[in-house]
Protein backbone atom coordinates (compact mmCIF):
# COMPACT_ATOMS: atom_id res chain seq x y z
CA UNK A 1 0.00 0.00 0.00
CA UNK A 2 2.79 2.21 0.69
CA UNK A 3 4.75 1.49 -2.67
CA UNK A 4 1.21 2.63 -3.94
CA UNK A 5 0.78 6.12 -2.44
CA UNK A 6 4.10 7.25 -2.76
CA UNK A 7 3.89 6.14 -6.89
CA UNK A 8 0.34 8.58 -7.23
CA UNK A 9 2.27 11.06 -4.51
CA UNK A 10 5.28 11.39 -7.34
CA UNK A 11 2.46 11.31 -9.71
CA UNK A 12 0.71 14.25 -8.61
CA UNK A 13 4.13 16.07 -7.62
CA UNK A 14 5.10 15.98 -11.32
CA UNK A 15 2.35 17.22 -12.71
CA UNK A 16 2.28 19.88 -10.55
CA UNK A 17 6.17 20.85 -12.06
CA UNK A 18 5.13 19.80 -15.24
CA UNK A 19 2.91 22.40 -16.28
CA UNK A 20 4.80 25.82 -16.46
CA UNK A 21 1.65 28.13 -15.08
CA UNK A 22 1.42 26.17 -11.76
CA UNK A 23 5.26 25.55 -11.13
CA UNK A 24 5.08 29.58 -11.19
CA UNK A 25 2.06 29.55 -9.21
CA UNK A 26 3.96 27.74 -6.31
CA UNK A 27 7.63 29.20 -6.56
CA UNK A 28 7.47 32.98 -7.71
CA UNK A 29 4.11 34.12 -5.91
CA UNK A 30 5.54 33.14 -1.98
CA UNK A 31 8.87 34.99 -2.56
CA UNK A 32 7.02 38.38 -3.84
CA UNK A 33 4.69 38.03 -0.84
CA UNK A 34 7.35 37.40 1.48
CA UNK A 35 8.31 40.77 0.58
CA UNK A 36 5.67 42.52 0.11
CA UNK A 37 3.99 41.44 4.11
CA UNK A 38 7.77 42.30 5.25
CA UNK A 39 8.17 45.71 4.22
CA UNK A 40 4.11 46.60 3.78
CA UNK A 41 2.24 44.48 6.74
CA UNK A 42 4.62 47.25 9.35
CA UNK A 43 2.53 48.28 12.25
CA UNK A 44 4.98 50.75 13.71
CA UNK A 45 4.23 54.24 13.02
CA UNK A 46 6.93 56.61 11.82
CA UNK A 47 6.67 60.01 9.99
CA UNK A 48 3.23 60.72 10.56
CA UNK A 49 2.11 63.59 8.64
CA UNK A 50 1.90 66.05 11.24
CA UNK A 51 0.42 69.74 10.54
CA UNK A 52 0.79 72.54 12.34
CA UNK A 53 -1.26 75.15 14.03
CA UNK A 54 0.98 77.64 15.53
CA UNK A 55 -1.21 80.52 16.99
CA UNK A 56 2.09 81.99 19.08
CA UNK A 57 5.01 83.63 17.73
CA UNK A 58 7.12 83.47 20.48
CA UNK A 59 10.31 81.15 20.90
CA UNK A 60 8.96 78.69 23.39
CA UNK A 61 6.44 77.38 20.88
CA UNK A 62 8.99 76.91 17.70
CA UNK A 63 11.14 74.94 20.03
CA UNK A 64 8.52 72.31 20.57
CA UNK A 65 7.27 72.22 16.84
CA UNK A 66 11.17 71.73 15.97
CA UNK A 67 11.24 68.29 18.69
CA UNK A 68 7.95 67.30 16.72
CA UNK A 69 9.94 67.90 13.16
CA UNK A 70 13.03 66.08 14.38
CA UNK A 71 11.06 62.88 15.44
CA UNK A 72 10.90 60.02 14.06
CA UNK A 73 7.28 59.76 14.54
CA UNK A 74 6.41 62.64 12.72
CA UNK A 75 6.63 64.54 9.55
CA UNK A 76 5.74 68.34 9.34
CA UNK A 77 3.72 68.34 6.25
CA UNK A 78 1.85 71.82 6.73
CA UNK A 79 1.10 75.02 9.12
CA UNK A 80 -2.32 75.71 8.77
CA UNK A 81 -3.88 79.13 10.07
CA UNK A 82 -7.46 78.29 10.75
CA UNK A 83 -10.28 74.93 12.04
CA UNK A 84 -11.00 74.72 8.89
CA UNK A 85 -7.63 74.56 6.97
CA UNK A 86 -6.86 71.55 9.84
CA UNK A 87 -10.13 69.93 9.44
CA UNK A 88 -9.59 69.59 5.31
CA UNK A 89 -5.48 68.26 5.92
CA UNK A 90 -7.70 65.66 8.66
CA UNK A 91 -10.53 64.99 5.95
CA UNK A 92 -8.32 64.39 3.22
CA UNK A 93 -5.97 62.08 5.19
CA UNK A 94 -3.20 64.56 4.25
CA UNK A 95 -2.30 64.92 8.22
CA UNK A 96 -2.68 62.27 10.44
CA UNK A 97 -2.66 64.94 13.26
CA UNK A 98 -2.84 68.75 13.84
CA UNK A 99 -0.45 69.98 16.79
CA UNK A 100 -2.50 73.59 17.40
CA UNK A 101 -0.36 75.87 19.84
CA UNK A 102 -2.55 78.76 21.22
CA UNK A 103 -1.36 81.97 21.28
CA UNK A 104 -0.40 82.49 24.70
CA UNK A 105 1.77 79.34 24.94
CA UNK A 106 5.34 81.25 25.33
CA UNK A 107 3.41 83.80 27.86
CA UNK A 108 2.01 81.01 29.97
CA UNK A 109 5.45 79.68 30.55
CA UNK A 110 7.13 82.79 30.84
CA UNK A 111 4.77 83.61 33.41
CA UNK A 112 4.92 79.73 35.19
CA UNK A 113 1.63 79.30 34.40
CA UNK A 114 0.49 75.77 32.84
CA UNK A 115 0.67 76.16 28.99
CA UNK A 116 -1.99 74.15 27.04
CA UNK A 117 -1.51 72.60 24.02
CA UNK A 118 -3.37 70.20 21.83
CA UNK A 119 -3.37 67.39 19.35
CA UNK A 120 -6.37 66.96 17.00
CA UNK A 121 -5.77 63.44 15.92
CA UNK A 122 -7.31 61.17 12.94
CA UNK A 123 -8.93 57.92 14.82
CA UNK A 124 -10.34 56.35 11.80
CA UNK A 125 -7.69 53.93 12.35
CA UNK A 126 -7.27 53.84 16.19
CA UNK A 127 -4.63 51.98 16.77
CA UNK A 128 -2.37 54.47 15.03
CA UNK A 129 -4.40 56.77 16.63
CA UNK A 130 -3.32 55.75 20.41
CA UNK A 131 0.57 55.18 18.96
CA UNK A 132 0.55 58.95 18.20
CA UNK A 133 -1.12 60.14 21.35
CA UNK A 134 1.66 58.23 22.94
CA UNK A 135 4.50 59.96 20.89
CA UNK A 136 3.40 63.43 21.21
CA UNK A 137 2.87 62.75 24.70
CA UNK A 138 6.09 61.56 25.23
CA UNK A 139 7.62 64.61 23.47
CA UNK A 140 5.83 67.44 25.22
CA UNK A 141 6.49 65.81 28.88
CA UNK A 142 10.57 65.24 27.83
CA UNK A 143 9.80 69.51 26.52
CA UNK A 144 8.39 70.36 29.98
CA UNK A 145 10.58 68.62 31.94
CA UNK A 146 13.91 70.28 30.17
CA UNK A 147 12.04 73.57 30.05
CA UNK A 148 10.99 73.75 33.95
CA UNK A 149 12.81 71.45 35.86
CA UNK A 150 10.35 68.87 35.73
CA UNK A 151 7.65 71.45 37.39
CA UNK A 152 5.51 69.74 34.28
CA UNK A 153 3.96 73.23 32.94
CA UNK A 154 3.09 71.98 29.56
CA UNK A 155 0.05 69.76 29.46
CA UNK A 156 -1.23 67.83 26.40
CA UNK A 157 -4.71 67.56 25.42
CA UNK A 158 -5.86 65.20 22.64
CA UNK A 159 -8.89 65.31 20.36
CA UNK A 160 -10.05 62.00 18.55
CA UNK A 161 -11.97 63.25 15.54
CA UNK A 162 -14.17 60.63 13.51
CA UNK A 163 -13.90 58.42 16.30
CA UNK A 164 -13.74 59.60 19.82
CA UNK A 165 -14.27 56.24 21.94
CA UNK A 166 -11.34 54.83 19.67
CA UNK A 167 -13.82 51.56 18.73
CA UNK A 168 -11.71 49.26 16.73
CA UNK A 169 -14.57 48.19 15.09
CA UNK A 170 -15.46 51.50 13.50
CA UNK A 171 -12.26 50.90 11.83
CA UNK A 172 -12.63 46.81 11.28
CA UNK A 173 -16.03 46.87 9.44
CA UNK A 174 -16.04 49.31 6.86
CA UNK A 175 -12.76 47.37 5.78
CA UNK A 176 -14.64 44.63 5.75
CA UNK A 177 -16.77 45.98 3.42
CA UNK A 178 -14.43 46.60 1.18
CA UNK A 179 -12.69 43.56 1.57
CA UNK A 180 -15.11 40.94 1.37
CA UNK A 181 -16.95 42.38 -1.69
CA UNK A 182 -13.61 42.74 -3.54
CA UNK A 183 -13.12 38.88 -2.87
CA UNK A 184 -16.61 37.62 -3.88
CA UNK A 185 -16.52 39.76 -6.93
CA UNK A 186 -12.98 38.60 -7.96
CA UNK A 187 -13.51 34.74 -7.28
CA UNK A 188 -16.66 35.04 -9.29
CA UNK A 189 -15.35 36.54 -12.82
CA UNK A 190 -11.89 34.40 -11.97
CA UNK A 191 -14.13 31.56 -12.22
CA UNK A 192 -16.02 32.48 -15.57
CA UNK A 193 -13.88 31.70 -18.33
CA UNK A 194 -12.03 29.32 -16.43
CA UNK A 195 -15.36 27.60 -16.00
CA UNK A 196 -15.85 27.77 -19.49
CA UNK A 197 -12.80 26.23 -20.57
CA UNK A 198 -12.87 23.48 -18.26
CA UNK A 199 -16.39 22.18 -19.25
CA UNK A 200 -15.77 22.77 -22.88
CA UNK A 201 -18.30 25.16 -23.88
CA UNK A 202 -15.91 28.51 -23.93
CA UNK A 203 -15.41 27.65 -28.14
CA UNK A 204 -19.09 27.32 -28.20
CA UNK A 205 -19.43 30.56 -26.47
CA UNK A 206 -17.12 32.04 -28.62
CA UNK A 207 -19.29 30.78 -32.11
CA UNK A 208 -22.31 32.16 -30.64
CA UNK A 209 -23.41 35.87 -31.92
CA UNK A 210 -22.38 37.39 -28.63
CA UNK A 211 -19.40 39.96 -29.63
CA UNK A 212 -16.31 39.94 -27.17
CA UNK A 213 -17.46 42.94 -25.34
CA UNK A 214 -21.07 41.33 -25.01
CA UNK A 215 -19.33 38.33 -23.44
CA UNK A 216 -17.51 40.62 -21.22
CA UNK A 217 -20.29 42.56 -19.90
CA UNK A 218 -22.53 39.00 -19.16
CA UNK A 219 -19.10 38.38 -17.30
CA UNK A 220 -19.08 41.46 -15.71
CA UNK A 221 -22.17 41.80 -14.01
CA UNK A 222 -22.98 38.56 -12.13
CA UNK A 223 -19.32 39.80 -10.46
CA UNK A 224 -20.35 42.86 -9.42
CA UNK A 225 -23.98 42.10 -8.31
CA UNK A 226 -22.65 39.46 -5.68
CA UNK A 227 -20.49 42.19 -4.96
CA UNK A 228 -23.09 44.12 -3.97
CA UNK A 229 -25.05 41.57 -2.18
CA UNK A 230 -22.02 41.16 -0.34
CA UNK A 231 -21.54 44.83 0.53
CA UNK A 232 -24.90 45.43 1.77
CA UNK A 233 -24.97 42.28 3.96
CA UNK A 234 -21.89 43.53 5.82
CA UNK A 235 -23.00 47.47 5.81
CA UNK A 236 -26.49 45.87 7.45
CA UNK A 237 -24.79 43.76 9.83
CA UNK A 238 -22.29 46.68 10.93
CA UNK A 239 -25.00 49.16 11.09
CA UNK A 240 -28.04 47.40 12.77
CA UNK A 241 -25.99 45.25 15.15
CA UNK A 242 -22.46 46.96 15.68
CA UNK A 243 -24.27 49.97 15.98
CA UNK A 244 -21.54 51.70 13.71
CA UNK A 245 -22.45 55.28 12.36
CA UNK A 246 -23.19 55.89 9.31
CA UNK A 247 -22.78 59.85 8.27
CA UNK A 248 -22.14 60.47 4.58
CA UNK A 249 -24.31 59.59 1.45
CA UNK A 250 -25.71 55.99 1.48
CA UNK A 251 -26.16 56.48 -2.71
CA UNK A 252 -22.85 57.63 -2.95
CA UNK A 253 -21.63 54.84 -1.45
CA UNK A 254 -23.64 52.62 -3.29
CA UNK A 255 -22.48 54.21 -6.62
CA UNK A 256 -18.73 53.42 -5.55
CA UNK A 257 -19.29 50.13 -4.63
CA UNK A 258 -20.56 49.64 -8.11
CA UNK A 259 -17.35 51.34 -9.83
CA UNK A 260 -15.05 49.49 -7.23
CA UNK A 261 -16.86 46.21 -8.09
CA UNK A 262 -15.93 46.82 -11.56
CA UNK A 263 -12.27 47.17 -10.57
CA UNK A 264 -12.43 43.33 -8.66
CA UNK A 265 -14.39 41.95 -11.93
CA UNK A 266 -11.86 43.16 -14.20
CA UNK A 267 -9.12 41.81 -12.29
CA UNK A 268 -10.92 39.04 -12.10
CA UNK A 269 -11.60 38.62 -15.81
CA UNK A 270 -7.89 38.88 -16.46
CA UNK A 271 -7.23 35.97 -14.36
CA UNK A 272 -9.71 34.21 -15.77
CA UNK A 273 -8.65 34.89 -19.41
CA UNK A 274 -4.91 33.42 -18.33
CA UNK A 275 -6.03 30.41 -16.59
CA UNK A 276 -7.16 27.02 -18.19
CA UNK A 277 -8.67 25.57 -15.18
CA UNK A 278 -10.60 26.43 -12.48
CA UNK A 279 -8.34 25.03 -10.10
CA UNK A 280 -5.21 27.35 -11.52
CA UNK A 281 -8.18 30.28 -11.85
CA UNK A 282 -8.43 29.98 -7.94
CA UNK A 283 -4.54 29.84 -7.07
CA UNK A 284 -4.50 33.00 -9.33
CA UNK A 285 -7.33 34.29 -7.31
CA UNK A 286 -5.01 33.95 -3.54
CA UNK A 287 -1.83 35.05 -5.59
CA UNK A 288 -3.37 38.51 -5.97
CA UNK A 289 -6.20 39.04 -3.46
CA UNK A 290 -3.47 38.96 -0.35
CA UNK A 291 -0.98 40.86 -2.01
CA UNK A 292 -3.71 43.87 -2.73
CA UNK A 293 -5.22 43.76 0.72
CA UNK A 294 -1.88 43.85 2.41
CA UNK A 295 -1.09 46.94 0.27
CA UNK A 296 -4.24 48.51 0.51
CA UNK A 297 -3.98 49.74 4.06
CA UNK A 298 -6.83 47.38 5.04
CA UNK A 299 -4.27 46.91 8.41
CA UNK A 300 -1.45 48.37 8.06
CA UNK A 301 -0.71 52.31 7.24
CA UNK A 302 0.05 53.01 3.44
CA UNK A 303 2.38 55.92 5.01
CA UNK A 304 4.18 53.58 6.99
CA UNK A 305 5.13 51.71 4.09
CA UNK A 306 8.51 52.29 1.90
CA UNK A 307 8.27 54.59 -1.23
CA UNK A 308 8.18 51.99 -3.96
CA UNK A 309 5.67 49.71 -1.94
CA UNK A 310 3.92 52.87 -1.78
CA UNK A 311 3.76 53.18 -5.54
CA UNK A 312 2.69 49.86 -5.80
CA UNK A 313 -0.30 50.27 -3.63
CA UNK A 314 -1.84 52.95 -6.04
CA UNK A 315 -2.36 50.27 -8.64
CA UNK A 316 -4.80 48.67 -5.90
CA UNK A 317 -8.63 49.34 -6.10
CA UNK A 318 -8.69 48.36 -2.70
CA UNK A 319 -6.42 51.01 -1.09
CA UNK A 320 -9.18 53.75 -2.63
CA UNK A 321 -12.82 51.86 -1.91
CA UNK A 322 -11.14 52.00 2.09
CA UNK A 323 -10.56 55.80 2.03
CA UNK A 324 -14.39 56.33 0.63
CA UNK A 325 -15.55 53.64 2.96
CA UNK A 326 -14.24 54.86 6.15
CA UNK A 327 -14.89 58.72 5.73
CA UNK A 328 -18.78 57.60 4.64
CA UNK A 329 -18.95 55.84 7.52
CA UNK A 330 -17.49 58.06 10.12
CA UNK A 331 -17.73 61.35 8.83
CA UNK A 332 -19.86 63.11 6.19
CA UNK A 333 -16.41 62.92 3.55
CA UNK A 334 -16.59 65.94 1.25
CA UNK A 335 -17.69 64.69 -2.59
CA UNK A 336 -14.17 66.38 -4.33
CA UNK A 337 -12.04 63.83 -1.74
CA UNK A 338 -14.70 60.78 -3.12
CA UNK A 339 -14.20 61.93 -6.56
CA UNK A 340 -10.23 62.27 -6.18
CA UNK A 341 -10.46 58.28 -4.61
CA UNK A 342 -12.84 57.50 -7.81
CA UNK A 343 -11.34 58.10 -10.96
CA UNK A 344 -7.84 56.07 -9.69
CA UNK A 345 -10.92 52.99 -9.78
CA UNK A 346 -12.67 53.71 -12.66
CA UNK A 347 -9.40 53.86 -14.58
CA UNK A 348 -7.80 50.46 -13.14
CA UNK A 349 -11.93 49.09 -14.06
CA UNK A 350 -11.32 50.35 -17.51
CA UNK A 351 -7.37 48.97 -17.95
CA UNK A 352 -8.31 45.28 -16.43
CA UNK A 353 -11.73 44.98 -18.67
CA UNK A 354 -10.04 46.43 -21.75
CA UNK A 355 -7.43 43.73 -21.67
CA UNK A 356 -9.47 41.02 -20.53
CA UNK A 357 -11.94 41.88 -24.06
CA UNK A 358 -8.64 42.13 -26.04
CA UNK A 359 -8.01 38.73 -24.90
CA UNK A 360 -11.27 36.77 -25.93
CA UNK A 361 -11.31 38.94 -29.03
CA UNK A 362 -7.96 37.32 -29.99
CA UNK A 363 -9.76 34.37 -28.96
CA UNK A 364 -12.54 34.96 -31.61
CA UNK A 365 -10.12 35.60 -34.11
Amino acid sequence: MLRRVLALVRKELAGLWKDPKTRMVLLIPPLIQVFLFAYAATYDVVHAPLAIWNEDAGAESAELVRRFDFSPAFRVIAAVQSPGQARALLDAKTAAAVLHLPQDFSADLLAHRTAQVQLLVDARRSNTALMLQGYAATIVATYAAERSGGRGQVTLQTRDWFNPTLESTWFILPGLVCVLSFMMALLVAALSLARERELGTFEQLLVTPLRPIEIMIGKAIPGVVVGMVDATLVTAAALLWFRLPFRGDPLLLGLMLVLYGLGGVGIGLVLSCLAKTQQQAMLGVFVVAAPLIVLSGFAAPIENMPKLVELLSRADPVRYMLVIARGLFLQDLPVAVVLAQAWPMALIALITLGGATVTVRRAVG
